[in-house]
């Protein structure tokens, strides 16, 4: 039999049309309203709809399972899935048998969890709304989009709110997650057992955490925006030999970028402003290159956990701090004195918090004095030996698109 093109009317069966498609075909649907059950789709068909095709689940398991390649889900609102996390109850069910399906410009409310690509090779969720169940606690919700051993997989241009995480991927390989926005969700991009992908010109907006990088390498991340999240912008754990580099965070409660033992990591022209903490930096992260951020407004601008000395700063650029005021005689956009953005003071407070009723006393003041024209004293930290007295080109097309986001 040859593919054709089929327009669905309102009150046609799905399961029977489905069932007896040929590869190829091509349904189109008109504005209509299908309450179903699982549609399982197993052979290579597009589904499109006119943006108000309605596909309503009987809140039990998946609404729509994919188990053939070349699948194209496209302009359809689909709802009710099932409540069961130990099942995957999803909207949209991709499993490992597929590769290139491509679920676009769809409506995901009101299911578990939005869109899971479950082994699924080479798949593509673009430009699809994605939003949680509002009922459950945060930890009890599915995530937006899950991937779990998906290879060569896109995530772009969605727009994901109300679930757990936006997008949870772990034991997957070389994916794409490009400018997506992210709301009211535990974290927008999650991390775990994930090598060389990209995470680009995603925004983050009031959520726990933005961006969860975790015991993944090779990642680059760049031109993310992280603004009003609560405990980090960007949380670097077990993160090796990845770039982070053109990213924005702006007002988080907790700290601009969070980094445990991380290492051979390169970390660059990031800009920090207004966090708590700008870096948290402990946990034995070595041998990572940190150079020409900026620091602007934060609270505290390091928190550094550690007894060695770190020098901040790569072929004689280090960062921009906003509170260093130093003289730059040659204007060849370097300060003339090095920067350390911890005393003796912070380790003692670091490590006996009742102390800071002491802040103020004599002794105080003289460990300040002593660390200030004595500083071998300081038992390790960071020196930016070459610190910028502008932020110029740090982060500039990231920073425009996220002020236009925070106004």
């Amino acid at each position: 039999m040859f593919a054709q093109t089929i327009v669905v009317g309102k009150s046609e069966d799905l399961h029977k049309i489905i069932a007896n498609a040929n590869n190829g075909d091509v349904f189109i649907f008109n504005d209509a309203e299908y309450h179903t059950d699982t549609l399982t789709i197993n052979k290579e068909i597009t589904l499109k709809g006119n943006g108000n095709t309605r596909i309503i689940g009987n809140k039990k398991g998946n609404v729509i399972t994919v188990n053939a390649s070349n699948v194209i889900l496209e302009g359809l609102v689909i709802s009710n899935s099932g409540r069961d996390l130990s099942t995957k109850d999803s909207a949209i069910f991709v499993n490992k048998t597929t590769s290139n399906v491509l679920v676009k410009d769809n409506l995901l409310k009101n299911n578990l969890i939005g869109i899971y690509l479950w082994g699924a090779k080479h798949a593509k969720v673009l430009n699809n709304t994605i939003i949680g169940l509002q009922d459950l606690r945060e930890n009890e919700r599915g995530n937006g989009v899950q991937l779990w051993n998906s290879t060569g997989s896109e995530v772009s241009f969605n727009t994901i709110s109300y679930g757990r995480d936006g997008i949870f991927v772990t034991t997957s390989n070389n994916n794409i997650f490009n400018n997506n926005i992210f709301t009211n969700l535990r974290y927008s991009i999650h991390y775990m057992y994930t090598n060389y992908s990209t995470v680009s010109n995603n925004v983050s907006i009031s959520n726990d955490i933005g961006y969860a990088l975790m015991s993944s390498n090779h990642l680059k991340v760049r031109n993310n925006i992280s603004i009003d999240d609560k405990e980090h912008g960007l949380f670097a754990n077990f993160l090796n030999d990845s770039n982070i580099k053109n990213n924005v965070v702006l007002n988080s409660k907790g700290k601009c970028l969070f980094v445990y033992n991380s290492n051979f990591n390169t970390i660059s022209k990031n800009y920090f402003k207004q966090c708590l903490i700008g870096v948290h930096w402990t946990a034995g992260s070595n041998q990572n290159i940190f150079h020409d951020n900026a620091f602007i407004g934060n609270k505290k601008q390091v928190k550094y956990i550690s007894t060695k000395n770190v020098e901040w700063s790569f072929k004689h650029r280090g960062n921009y701090w906003a509170d260093h005021i130093a003289y730059d005689m040659n204007n060849n956009g370097i300060a003339d004195s090095s920067y350390r953005p911890n005393d003796i003071t912070d380790k003692i407070l670091w490590n006996y918090p009742n102390s800071a009723v002491l802040l103020n006393s004599p002794i105080m003041l003289l460990l300040k004095y002593s660390n200030k024209h004595f500083p071998t004293l300081l038992p390790g930290g960071i020196t930016d030996s070459y610190p910028l007295t502008t932020p110029t080109n740090i982060a500039t097309e990231t920073l425009k698109k996220a002020n236009e986001y925070n106004n």
